[in-house]
């Protein structure tokens, strides 16, 4: 008998205990309403509070819930990368336990899905309950990575999407460490279309993006899809380059034709230097970036390791080594 379900709702989970029982009555109150088979796999990314022990809760009482346990935190691009692996379903829909995003927004998605979309990704239309600074940071990002790539990443769209099963398979096949997803949906190609939404305040908790994993989730973006910082150290080279030949003969000209010394001084000499010192250690610090990401992609470790799994009757399907039991 085939136990396949229709749909997976892949939700990644860190210290999300106050937020995970409203969680499960809405998706259950969206999703029952397809009339089709569905499940949900939460990603407990080592949580410090209760999650885990509110996941077994929802697993009790609703055998669509399956568990994905981390041993440690590995962080969100990988606990949703973990649920890929093991979804079963023929649409896979990721989005996040904070209830920012509606979970009755799925219903459309699958309308288009069933129009022939392969990835139907959701556009923030509003942002509730978050920052000027924040949301400026937001909109600029996204218009920064959109110019610099050759690929077309939606502008204002996070994870909050479904995916076919032939773009999920897709996916699976890109193991890099340093994870952008939205990013990589975008460059697995497939038909895609968006659906608007007005993103709500955080139903219970505390955000897990401050600004300096914002930033480094930033740097993960640029460099996975861009060489345009490496570029720039070049253009940076030249050009100073150019006016340092520039400037050389402004000094010859002058000496020649004006009887004037026009630079002298300490001062000036150390200006220049910090500059030119000071353009080193940005490219040289631009570099080292590409250059620690090549080195963890090198090393082979694998992208998560599992405690325990919760209500997968097949083996993990993962490339990942992983520890514990599947029950």
């Amino acid at each position: 008998m085939n136990n396949k379900p229709r749909y997976t709702i892949v939700v990644p989970c860190y210290n999300e205990e106050g937020g995970l029982h409203e969680l499960h009555r809405r998706l259950c109150q969206v999703m029952d309403q397809t009339g089709e088979t569905w499940e949900m796999v939460l990603v407990n990314d080592g949580s410090g509070d209760r999650t885990p022990e509110i996941i077994r809760e929802l697993r009790a009482s609703d055998p669509r819930v399956k568990m994905i346990d981390f041993a440690r935190n590995f962080g969100h691009q990988l606990a949703v990368t973990a649920g890929l692996d093991y979804a079963q379903g023929d649409a896979v829909v990721m989005i996040d336990a904070d209830l920012q995003d509606p979970p009755q927004l799925i219903l459309e998605m699958i309308d288009r899905w069933k129009e022939g979309y392969e990835v139907v990704y959701a556009v923030r239309s509003q942002r509730k309950g978050e920052s000027w600074f924040k949301e400026f940071t937001a909109k600029l990002f996204y218009r920064i990575i959109f110019r610099i790539t050759d690929v077309d990443i939606p502008l204002d769209t996070g994870d909050f999407r479904l995916m076919d099963r032939k773009a999920v398979d897709a996916t699976r096949q890109m193991r890099e460490r340093h994870r952008f997803l939205r990013g990589m949906t975008s460059w697995v190609g497939f038909r895609q279309t968006g659906v608007y939404y007005v993103r709500e305040e955080r139903f219970a908790g505390e955000t897990h993006y401050p600004f300096r994993k914002m930033f480094k989730f930033a740097l993960d973006a640029i460099t996975g899809f861009s060489y345009l910082p490496l570029q720039l150290a070049t253009y940076l080279g030249f050009g100073i380059a150019g006016l340092s030949a520039l400037a050389a003969l402004a000094v010859v000209f002058a000496r020649l034709f004006m009887g004037a010394t026009p630079f002298y001084g300490q001062a000036t000499t150390l200006v220049v230097v910090l500059f030119l010192g000071g353009i080193q250690l940005i490219t040289l610090g631009i570099i080292g970036e590409y250059l620690g990401r090549i080195y963890d992609e090198v090393k082979g470790r694998p992208l998560y390791i599992v405690r325990e799994t919760i209500g997968f009757d097949e083996p993990s399907r993962q490339d990942a080594t992983h520890s514990g039991e599947s029950s």
